[in-house]
């Protein structure tokens, strides 16, 4: 698992995400293939019945221990770890995923969008235009409207109404009832939030406050809930995955003497393996720690996930041609996973072999932009190989996306001057110099 700074411009459904923040400060996302995997699998059959594509929509891991979940866009939903640690259930997470959906579906975000566009203040204005240059992957658009927004509008942005509570609510039930979950989860979900109303404002975890709950929410979702029935039969794939994914994010965020006094609560031994090695490992303790990711992959030696893991392990312990042999048995088993290609580039880059790790970030980047440390990586396979230019593009970008608009702009301008003018990275790079420049124009 790998921690990612990420600046609200720099990546489409992060320039949203960081909208939702009450500060302009860059956030983290917890990236890791194993759980958003999961998420995907957990979160398939509620999209589908939502009518979305799970192919196109993604679940993505925000590092907050609060109790949180939200969209902004028609192609993320954004669940902090601290919610999901507090899960006991599939249905709960897909209850949670149902309901940011009917968001979605229901036309709140682009209702949202259009009523802030009609706005006359410059936040009002620059959130609509942000929006718009997101969704359509304008990322230089973007940069310049998004830089500067006012916090208080952002607030009012994100905070629904109680009729856009009570609307997702029931269709997120229907979606529930239709994908075959038992809708008791979302009951279950609310009741996490039993007597938080009570609390001032300040105390309240952050879904309360964008997310209004009332008594009369509370009776509308259990009539549904009783209306629609919990006659449900188990979903073993959903079981599974939740099992998974709560418990390796549990054993990168908790202590791991809290882990490891668990691991009979896990009910799949494969799991119990890998928040093992997890735990182990970050004791330092790597023989244990390899011991037993190599349990877990022999009960599952196709598991992509499971090599990754071992490969992070032996990187981190700087075993890297043990690291390379792992992270390449998990690029054969998944060659499209920007994550584990990226896991792989940097075990390549540590042993010396530039020329593929500079291929393999390469095709990492072009799937998925958003890691900060493939960036990094990257920048490093071409400065090696000469290739100062590209090198100095790609350490723009990653200042960018961390937030820090004016190194951004200090590497973007010595880009420019190496890369062939009017060429692809030269665009590139001069993008994110009329990032740089607006955001220090709004400094002003």
């Amino acid at each position: 698992m790998v921690f990612h700074r990420v600046f609200r411009w720099a990546s489409i459904p992060l320039l949203s995400f960081c909208m939702l923040t009450t500060s302009v400060q860059a956030q983290n996302l917890l990236r890791d293939a194993d759980i958003e995997y999961g998420l995907s699998q957990i979160a398939k059959p509620v999209l589908t019945a939502a009518g979305l594509s799970p192919s196109r929509v993604k679940i993505l891991v925000v590092n907050e221990s609060t109790l949180n979940a939200f969209v902004v866009s028609n192609d993320v939903i954004f669940v902090h770890y601290g919610l999901i640690n507090r899960m006991t259930s599939a249905a709960m997470l897909q209850a949670v995923i149902a309901h940011e959906a009917a968001h979605i579906t229901n036309g709140h975000i682009a209702r949202r969008m259009n009523n802030y566009a009609s706005s006359r203040t410059a936040a009002g204005i620059g959130l609509a235009l942000a929006g718009v240059a997101a969704a359509t992957g304008n990322a230089q658009a973007a940069a310049g409207l998004a830089v500067g927004l006012q916090s208080s509008a952002l607030a009012r942005f994100f905070k629904h109404t109680q009729a856009e509570e009570a609307s997702a609510d029931q269709s997120g039930i229907r979606y529930l009832q239709s994908a075959g979950v038992d809708p008791q989860g979302m009951a279950d979900v609310l009741a996490l939030f039993n007597g938080q109303d009570l609390l001032s404002e300040s105390r309240q975890d952050p879904y309360l406050r964008s997310h209004p709950l009332s008594r009369d929410r509370l009776r509308a979702v259990e009539a549904y809930v009783a209306a629609y029935g919990t006659d449900t039969a188990p979903d073993a794939t959903a079981d599974y995955w939740f099992s998974r994914v709560n418990g390796k994010l549990s054993a990168y965020t908790r202590a791991p003497t809290w882990t490891l006094g668990r691991m009979k609560e896990t009910p799949y031994p494969d799991v119990r393996y890998l928040r093992e090695a997890i735990a182990e490992h970050r004791q330092s303790r790597t023989k244990q720690a390899l011991k037993a990711i190599d349990a877990a992959i022999a009960m599952r030696p196709d598991d992509p996930f499971y090599h990754d893991q071992r490969g992070q392990i032996l990187l981190e312990t700087r075993n890297f041609d043990a690291a390379v042999a792992a992270y390449g048995r998990a690029v054969q088993l998944a060659p499209n996973d920007a994550l584990i290609l990226s896991g792989y580039g940097g075990a390549l880059l540590a042993v010396g072999n530039i020329k593929d790790a500079k291929q393999v970030l390469e095709k990492a980047r072009g799937i998925d932009f958003r890691d900060g440390s493939m960036l990094r990586d990257l920048s490093v396979a071409y400065a090696k190989s000469g290739e100062q230019g590209m090198a100095a593009l790609v350490t723009a970008e990653r200042y960018a996306l961390s937030g820090r608009m004016e190194d951004a702009g200090i590497h973007a301008k010595r880009a420019l001057g190496l890369l062939p003018n009017g060429s692809g990275p030269w665009q590139r790079a001069q993008d994110v110099l009329i990032a740089s420049e607006r955001a220090e124009k709004r400094k002003k």
